[in-house]
């Protein structure tokens, strides 16, 4: 597929009607980017369109239930048959995953790579966090990418199986192939690395948070690593985000929850919720409701009841929900990655600091009593079900359904039964994607 055909305006005029108060974003009123003002005001458009793509993943999961008397009808063209798992001719309607504007975020990094040094009026530091930053834009993008379209790192032979395009010119005649699951993350590897050089900035201000920071590299390679499999380097890098930033929201005295741009749990708050999607999801599945025990806050504090038997989602429908990465996913990621490698007390030790936090007085003593007699196996399963809760609604259930078992899942509507199996785990390329380059799907093995 050629660039050209999916970058719709290029180093144009990064000219904003208006800004909001968490994207605060500078008009820069020029043709082609030239200083850092300029730069950062190209970044900040990359950051304001970002895919809300793993938000949208929770719509394939049990996290949710489709009510055809609850869901508008607008909802239902949209969403229906993603939720049903159509991938075969869905519906014309069918809201699908933003494959264009990671390549255009992907060409916008590799625009600023290669011009870092004709970057005019800023300061060392200042060209070195751009250049960090896109490197970061440019591995989370490819990141997500082979995560969406891709089979699951742990379920296939990576060097020998299909990825995604990797891009890594900024150039707009460019017609990419596929490059194997294997090239595609060590190339996301190679850019956390090449990113963590140049990042200078160790926390931005409130508000200013959806950029990345030095912490985000290590926390995008422990979830590259957990997905990859590679325990002990997960458990490394997952230890070093939780000493640098590992403060966690106190749900038993906090009116803010971890997932808020506001919390001080927050490391990048990039991605959130549309509203239109949050309409969709504020349905939650009876089945996950339930996996919260007595005396969890999150049960109250994600969740508000509306009858007996349904609840509403109280982790989205505002800007305020925006997050990316957060110091709870660290623990989480160390703890699972501790028991992988048979370190149950490790594994429990991590699991601790959370746990105080999210459970009032008497559940975290009995959660300890329950977990701490358990086999690693039922450990691993009960840090994978802590995983699910915490994390609920902020688009990691579809990854982890992916990278660990892929159950077969089912979903009820107007009387029929759909099925999750294995091959759905992995979605087609768009056909936007597929009829401007067909070569994307005959990968072979080079």
């Amino acid at each position: 597929m050629k660039i050209r055909n999916i970058i719709l305006s290029l180093l144009t005029a990064v000219a904003f009607v208006s800004c909001d108060d968490f994207l605060d974003i500078t008009p820069t009123g020029k043709v082609i980017a030239k200083t850092g003002e300029e730069y950062r005001a190209l970044l900040t458009y990359e950051y304001k369109y970002f895919p809300k793509d793993r938000h949208m993943t929770t719509v394939r999961t049990d996290e949710i239930l489709m009510d055809k008397s609850k869901t508008s009808s607008t909802d239902l063209d949209a969403y229906l048959d993603l939720w049903r798992w159509k991938d075969d001719n869905p519906s014309p309607t069918t809201s699908y995953f933003n494959w264009r504007n990671y390549y255009h975020t992907i060409y916008i990094a590799n625009y600023l790579i290669e011009h870092q040094d004709e970057i005019s009026n800023a300061s060392h530091d200042e060209v070195e966090q751009l250049v960090g930053e896109a490197y970061m834009l440019r591995a989370y993008a490819h990141f997500l990418l082979v995560n969406l379209y891709a089979e699951p790192y742990t379920h296939c032979h990576p060097a020998t199986t299909r990825g995604v395009p990797i891009m890594l010119e900024a150039d707009v005649n460019a017609i990419p192939g596929s490059s194997s699951v294997e090239a595609v993350y060590q190339q996301v590897l190679a850019d956390i690395a090449e990113a963590e050089k140049h990042l200078t900035v160790a926390a931005w201000p409130e508000g200013e948070n959806y950029r990345f920071n030095k912490v985000s590299a290590q926390a995008l390679f422990a979830r590259t690593y957990l997905y990859m499999g590679r325990w002990n380097d997960a458990l490394t890098a997952s230890q070093k985000v939780i000493e640098a930033h590992g403060t966690l929201e106190d749900l038993n005295t906090s009116t803010t929850l971890p997932n808020s741009y506001k919390s001080v749990e927050s490391i990048v708050a990039l991605e959130k919720f549309s509203n239109n999607l949050f309409t969709v999801i504020d349905l939650p599945a009876p089945d996950f409701i339930n996996l919260y025990r007595s005396g969890d806050q999150r049960r109250t504090k994600y969740f508000k009841r509306v009858t007996s038997s349904t609840y509403s989602l109280l982790k989205g429908g505002d800007d305020e929900f925006s997050c990316s990465f957060r110091s709870a996913e660290a623990y989480l990621t160390a703890s699972e990655c501790a028991v992988r490698l048979g370190n149950t007390a490790d594994a429990i030790d991590f699991l601790k600091p959370l746990l105080e936090k999210r459970l009032n007085t008497d559940a975290y003593q009995a959660e300890l009593d329950l977990i701490t007699p358990m086999t690693a196996d039922d450990l691993l399963q009960e840090i994978l079900d802590e995983r699910t809760r915490e994390l609920a609604f902020e688009g990691h259930r579809w990854y982890d359904l992916r990278r660990t078992t892929q159950p077969e899942l089912t979903h009820i509507y107007d009387g029929e039964t759909y099925t999750l199996t294995k091959e759905k785990y992995t979605m087609r390329f768009p056909t936007e994607a597929v009829e401007a380059n067909p070569e994307i799907e005959r990968w072979e093995v080079k």
